[in-house]
């Protein structure tokens, strides 16, 4: 089973047991996170499960393995022939999670009821309402 989720602005396709880089989360070390943004769960026995936009009630478990900064960017810029130059570096921060367990249990709506009349309408006052 695979699902694919939102977080941090961008798509992840996941299986139970992989490990993968998201955008910073603050969370720490060995915590438990749920991700709600499930717009699809493919499965062998169910299929294609396509939310509109998301699927209500499925969620993807994980745990949080560590937050660090990946390897630096050296962003050089400069203005020709004006002797302007400027070296600057990035480091963008991560969090490394592992999905624990996708969970396909879409909510459905509650079953409408029908609204029964407790007292019978009165032959009399259909009648008037006829005659006007």
């Amino acid at each position: 089973m695979y699902a694919i989720f939102i977080t941090g602005g961008k798509q992840y396709k996941v299986e139970a047991g992989q490990q993968l880089y998201i955008e910073k989360l603050d969370k720490e070390a060995d915590d438990a996170i749920t991700f709600d943004q499930v717009i699809a769960i493919g499965d062998d026995k169910k299929g294609l499960i396509i939310g509109t936009p998301t699927i209500k009630g499925a969620t993807v478990a994980a745990k949080v393995i560590k937050n660090g900064k990946a390897r630096k960017i050296n962003v050089f810029t400069y203005k020709r022939r004006k002797g302007k130059h400027r070296a600057i570096g990035h480091r963008q921060p991560y969090t490394m999670v592992e999905i624990t367990a996708i969970s396909a249990k879409p909510k459905r709506a509650p079953a409408k009821k029908k609204v029964v009349a407790d007292a019978p309408v009165e032959a009399a006052a259909v009648a008037e309402t006829a005659a006007e």
